[in-house]
């Protein structure tokens, strides 16, 4: 899923949460379990890497760790009350922004274009979101890279898995640290998530990505639905 479109912590995140994991525990797992799948993806991807002109790589690659920092540390200060409160409207935003993402980024690269200063800033809070919960992250990313004049939607995915890996390897190092990851889950998904990772990204032009959106969609909105239920 995150291959191909994204969405993947729609699955990972509530499966952790049923089975019985504290959310932020369960949200700190997820990343762990999810980001070796991102650095598969891009190693799949190697070869869609170009020279983006409107983007200065090494200054995007370093406010993404600082992001992530940021959004990890945030996750780990916040109550674990407050997060079951928020958890639901995450899921809802989440939702919504994969949906819609994709056809509002060609509307707003052709009435907007912004300068780099601005990219950076602006990647630099979708990082801090990234490292905090991550759902749909690679979909602002992509509206992101679209306002900079980006097209090429290969090389675009190749960036985002990189940024994304990046921002969420930074995450990690935290989530380890403070002890917030359950090992025995987290490597189960661990394993699958590098495999799918490459697996997807090598076979994502023969699938059709429409139905897989579909099907993210609905993945995204059956657990909003549930987690405002349990809430």
């Amino acid at each position: 899923m995150n291959a191909v479109a994204g969405g993947g912590s729609f699955l990972t995140f509530p499966a952790l949460v049923f089975t019985g994991v504290p959310s932020v525990i369960a949200n700190a797992s997820s990343t762990v379990a999810l980001f070796p799948g991102s650095f598969a993806s891009a190693w799949a991807y190697r070869r869609d890497f170009e020279h983006f002109e409107n983007i200065p790589f090494k200054a995007s690659l370093a406010v993404s760790l600082a992001g992530g920092v940021t959004g990890a540390l945030l996750l780990l200060f916040t109550s674990q009350r407050a997060f079951d409160a928020v958890i639901p409207w995450l899921l809802a935003m989440a939702t919504v922004l994969f949906s819609f993402g994709p056809k509002l980024a060609p509307m707003l690269s052709r009435r907007f274009h912004i300068g780099v200063k601005t990219a950076l800033c602006a990647q630099y809070v979708v990082a801090i979101y990234g490292g905090y919960f991550g759902g749909a992250v690679g979909i602002i990313m992509l509206a992101l890279f679209s306002l900079l004049g980006l097209t090429d939607i290969r090389s675009m995915n190749a960036l985002k898995t990189l940024l994304g890996g990046s921002m969420n390897a930074v995450a990690v190092v935290c989530f380890v640290i403070a002890g917030k990851v359950w090992w025995p889950q987290t490597l189960v998904m661990l394993v699958g998530s590098v495999a799918g990772g490459y697996i997807g990204a090598h076979y994502s032009r023969k699938l059709n990505p429409k139905l897989m959106r579909a099907v993210i969609v609905a993945i995204g909105v059956i657990m909003t639905v549930v987690f405002f239920s349990r809430s």
